[in-house]
């Protein structure tokens, strides 16, 4: 007769319907007719069942103990789980391909802050730094250089896209009118990070820019002010222009894709004009 396993190298009692471990074990581990290879065999697959029965557990509890405590459940499967007209196509995805290109510049910026050093006699030369010397520097700085041009087209896209298929109407104005602050917001950013190599290309285009906005009615002259730091070009400038890129408009423009997000899970997404087109005809068919 062999001794019985101790209770810690016991496996649990199988699940209904899953099948018995490997070469004839069973779920009392024993096997072989007490042959003692068998058995040491036995115990070493019961301890591998046993770990990975624990390891898979591990992750459902970590989900049941946040969920039990936020009750995000119900909010992600009416946002995830919701119906969609039909006819949505391809155009319908620019809106996620600009949030996409958002979380792009969000990153690559952060990588960058790490190495940046927002000084007029520092700043040109931490860009040479990272385009040179640090390690995929000039591949991130890429991303993020070429990512503001790819975000602001998409923009530009999605309202189109917006604007064309009669998005905007009731009862989705207040999403349109969020829209159109993020453009504002991804234009002030691009306009904002623009000046933040200073070179010379960058220096003198934000001159420019800066004037344009100093020949605005009433609010103009103060907000060059505001931008410029005083009156000339300086170490204030730069400072403030970093600052403003990298805090004040990202988490503005975060905030409001949420309840731009937010807003298209509570009110859905419309339906294609043709759609609407021939619902309509069918409704005066049906009248006449």
């Amino acid at each position: 007769m062999t001794p019985p396993l101790p209770r810690a190298l016991r496996p649990k009692p199988p699940r209904p319907g899953s099948k018995p471990g490997r070469n004839g074990a069973s779920a009392n581990g024993a096997t072989g007719g007490g042959d003692p290879k068998a058995l040491k065999k036995a115990r070493k697959q019961a301890q591998r069942e046993a770990m990975k029965q624990q390891a898979l557990e591990v992750p459902i509890a970590m989900l049941g103990w946040l969920d039990e405590r936020t009750g995000s459940t119900p909010f992600l499967r009416a946002f995830l789980f919701r119906k969609t007209p039909q006819g949505t196509n391809w155009y319908y995805t620019l809106g996620s391909a600009t949030m996409f290109a958002f979380v792009n510049q969000a990153v690559t910026g952060v990588v960058l802050a790490m190495y940046y050093n927002p000084s007029t006699t520092q700043a040109y030369g931490s860009v040479r730094h990272i385009i040179n010397d640090v390690f995929l520097g000039e591949l991130v700085r890429g991303m993020h250089k070429w990512g503001s041009t790819v975000m602001v087209v998409l923009v530009f896209l999605h309202m189109g896209r917006t604007f064309f298929f009669g998005a905007y109407k009731y009862p989705r104005e207040l999403n349109w009118i969020i829209g159109v602050v993020l453009l504002i917001l991804t234009m002030a950013m691009s306009f904002t990070g623009y000046l933040l190599p200073f070179d010379q290309r960058a220096f003198w285009a934000t001159v420019v820019g800066v004037n344009i906005n100093a020949s605005g009615p009433i609010l103009g002259p103060y907000l060059a002010d505001f931008l410029r730091g005083g009156a000339e070009f300086g170490t204030t400038t730069l400072s403030r222009f970093y600052a403003i890129h990298m805090l004040v408009i990202p988490g503005l423009i975060a905030a409001l894709i949420g309840a731009h997000l937010y807003l298209v899970a509570k009110l859905g997404t419309s339906a294609p004009p043709w759609l609407k087109a021939e619902k309509a005809r069918e409704l005066a068919e049906e009248e006449i």
